[in-house]
């Protein structure tokens, strides 16, 4: 039986190798994680990085307002909206820094949208990084399979000062980090971060 940062249980894994004769536990990129959500694996990253001490870095609640709940089925809202614009997916602290980033999914195999990013969300990452901070994307791009780390900085200049509507993927090949995919964490980002901000 294997468990997950999150104490999930996973017990199939020998079928699992046994069926995919592609499986390397040691590879960058595994059959395990193929399909799963972009959110569910850094939330499982974070797990891992929070247990393990590496990192304090959680997903950011958005603001809601409960206007009706229905409390003959237990405690079910039933009525909300949401009371602001939430800012980014993600914050925390890594290395004494804090950091904080958005985390997109683009199924285009040509470009990232920037219709994927609001007004609001660079606004608050250049807050972020006036006063210090660490702001990043992890950008996932479904055609191919692979998750990148992008520099706040570069999106946000190319967002105010681009004369496109979207990032070409070459460009995020070049300028970001390809994040390794495996099980354990399922998304090493703090390595692509290490080398974005942390190398010497």
């Amino acid at each position: 039986m294997f468990n997950y940062p999150n104490g999930k249980k996973f017990n199939n894994l020998n079928k699992l190798i046994k069926e995919d004769k592609s499986i390397n536990l040691k590879a960058s990129r595994t059959a395990a994680n193929r399909g799963m959500n972009l959110e569910e694996s850094i939330n499982l990253s974070n797990d891992f990085y929070i247990e393990n001490n590496i990192a304090l870095i959680t997903k950011r609640p958005t603001p809601i307002n409960v206007v009706k709940v229905d409390y003959s089925k237990g405690c079910k809202i039933v009525d909300a909206y949401f009371e602001k614009q939430s800012t980014t997916d993600y914050n925390g602290l890594y290395k004494t820094k804090y950091v904080d980033f958005e985390a997109k999914v683009t199924k285009s195999k040509t470009s990232f949208p920037l219709a994927n990013i609001y007004k609001h969300q660079i606004e608050h990452l250049k807050r972020v990084l006036l006063l210090g901070g660490i702001a990043f994307f992890i950008i996932q791009f479904d055609f191919y399979d692979e998750v990148y780390v992008l520099d706040a900085n570069y999106i946000i200049d190319f967002y105010e000062n681009g004369d496109r509507k979207s990032i070409p993927y070459p460009v995020v090949k070049e300028k970001g980090i390809l994040v390794k995919q495996g099980l354990i964490p399922r998304l090493a980002y703090l390595d692509a971060v290490d080398k974005l901000y942390f190398s010497v």
